[in-house]
């Protein structure tokens, strides 16, 4: 195993980062079995594993999964979003309030003192970047965090962060967490060249397009999940369309899909790691083949060509919308300052 550091931290981590979004027992898995993946990733090399406290069950199963493993283990947590059925809207977003709350929870479940890597799961624009900042600075001081980072964060917003920090000489944001994979290259167009300006690690999500990269959804197959309209992407014929070009591709290449989709992912240099996101072990035993591939520049150069650099084909089911896109009243004026216009 490679490993590379994240950001200016100093922390050595793997090219191949664990999510466990799939391991709450909610998805199915049981927590034995999830148990199992955790510890073949980490004999494989892996040494990033990555939770939320919004993925139901999901940090209790990890804490007891990682119980005499603890110390080989970057353990990231997230914390803003909704938790369960809670709906106190105050047990929520990235208020100091919450925050202080919600890592004493993180570490009960993680069966730890301390988390490596705390980030911000979303933007909350109805609180004050400084705000945050300040209460995760106190975290790093206490001990309890070492290291703080955010996802779904625009490029505008990456740069506020750190214009905050540097002012009020607050920690930084050292990490930040978007989607991309072939068919979701918007980051590379100014996301990536802004984490790379200032030094922060990228833990990509979705390097496999949510299942679309693995070659077992295909343009007019019959397909149980396309048929049940739960995952729209699936039935977006625009990704669709992609994927069928990178098929033969992948076959010229000696390659199976989902190799030559990791490979793209973390030949970046603006990507620290990539999570997968496994549910079975022969999931994981896929994957973990495919951890020495290299693609060449003309294998890139003609990925290039069926997906330009910093374009996305279609949107993830589970992509960020920021509330300007979401709530209406945002982008219209109130009926009488129209009128009066």
């Amino acid at each position: 195993m490679r490993y590379r550091t994240l950001g200016r931290t100093g922390i050595q981590v793997s090219p191949y980062a664990l999510g466990t979004l799939m391991f709450a027992t909610a998805m199915g898995n049981a927590p034995e079995d999830s148990a199992r993946i955790i510890h073949k990733a980490l004999d494989a090399g892996i040494n990033v594993v990555d939770t939320a406290d919004a993925y139901g069950d999901s940090e209790e199963v990890v804490g007891k999964a990682l119980e005499g493993r603890r110390d080989d283990v970057v353990l990231a947590t997230k914390f803003s979003r909704p938790t369960g059925k809670d709906q106190d809207p105050n047990r929520r977003g990235a208020s100091r309030r919450w925050i202080v709350t919600a890592v004493e929870n993180s570490l009960r479940r993680l069966r730890t003192d301390h988390i490596d890597l705390y980030q911000l799961h979303h933007p909350d624009p109805s609180t004050d970047i400084e705000e945050t900042l300040s209460a995760l600075t106190d975290l790093i001081a206490s001990g309890k965090v070492r290291a703080i980072g955010a996802s779904h964060t625009p490029a505008s917003g990456i740069v506020e962060a750190q214009w905050a920090a540097e002012r009020r000489g607050l920690a930084r944001f050292h990490t930040e967490q978007p989607a991309y994979s072939i068919l979701n290259r918007g980051i590379e167009r100014e996301l990536l060249p802004v984490t790379q300006h200032f030094g922060m690690g990228t833990l990509v999500w979705g390097p496999l397009g949510q299942g679309l990269l693995t070659g077992r959804v295909r343009q007019g197959q019959d397909n149980t999940l396309r048929r049940a309209g739960l995952f729209h992407h699936l039935n977006d014929e625009s990704r669709l369309d992609a994927v069928e070009k990178l098929i033969p591709l992948a076959a010229e290449a000696g390659l199976p899909m989902t190799h030559l989709a990791m490979a793209f992912t973390i030949a970046h240099p603006g990507v620290t790691s990539a999570l997968i996101g496994v549910r079975t072990m022969e999931h994981l035993d896929g994957l973990l083949s495919g951890l020495d591939v290299t693609l060449t520049d003309d294998i890139l150069d003609r990925i290039d060509e069926i997906v330009p650099p910093g374009t996305d084909v279609g949107t993830l089911d589970q992509a960020y919308q920021p509330p300007a896109l979401t709530d209406a009243p945002l982008r219209r004026r109130p009926p009488t300052a129209r009128a009066a216009a």
